[in-house]
């Protein structure tokens, strides 16, 4: 019989959309070069604000930007940005705007270099999840060495908004690195 209501990480809250998130996806692994993408997109428009926020928006997103798909990004004129600064579903911001515009390009700068957009981000965590053990999600670190490196090279390839604390929240999502607290049933099932 499976558990309906089991052991979860301290951050989630009873939002519906929250608690799914949390189980389906914060921390599976992603090697999918879109869905990497989508999370750039997502993990950098964050900052400053709630991850539900961003979450609640997504399907906005997804719309706004021609599906996560970074060769359609990457062409956005100054017309469009102008018009995702009038969507309403979306953070609203003109410089996170120009910024997914600006790593879209970076990011099939990225793809050509590497081959894929995962081959080089997977890069920072040798190819291989980070499996921490932490009890409280107060031992939870903001950053990392994985993170502030990935964020140093970012920065360095013309990334924009890609931060250390932004880095390891994507990291954190995309599932190179696993921070599920010991006691949710997430952490032992992502732990291989």
């Amino acid at each position: 019989m499976q558990d309906l209501n089991p052991a979860r990480c301290a951050w989630v809250s009873s939002d519906r959309l929250y608690i799914d998130y949390h189980d389906n996806e914060w921390g599976r692994p992603v090697r999918d070069d879109r869905v990497l993408f989508e999370f750039l997109i997502l993990e950098f428009s964050q900052a400053g604000l709630s991850w539900i926020t961003i979450l609640r928006k997504r399907e906005a997103y997804r719309a706004a930007f021609a599906g996560f798909d970074p060769e359609k990004v990457a062409r956005f004129g100054p017309d469009r940005v102008e018009a995702l600064m009038n969507d309403i579903g979306i953070v609203r911001n003109r410089k996170k705007i120009e910024a997914a515009v600006n790593n879209a390009a970076r990011v099939l700068a990225v793809k050509k270099e590497f081959g894929s957009l995962a081959d080089y981000l997977w890069s920072f965590v040798n190819n291989r999840p980070v499996v921490n053990n932490f009890e409280h999600i107060s031992q939870v670190p903001a950053r990392s060495p994985e993170s502030e490196a990935m964020s140093r090279d970012m920065k360095r390839r013309g990334f924009s908004f890609a931060g250390p604390t932004s880095c390891y929240a994507f990291m954190q999502a995309v599932g190179m690195v696993n921070d599920h607290t010991t006691d949710c049933f997430r952490h032992r099932q992502l732990a291989i």
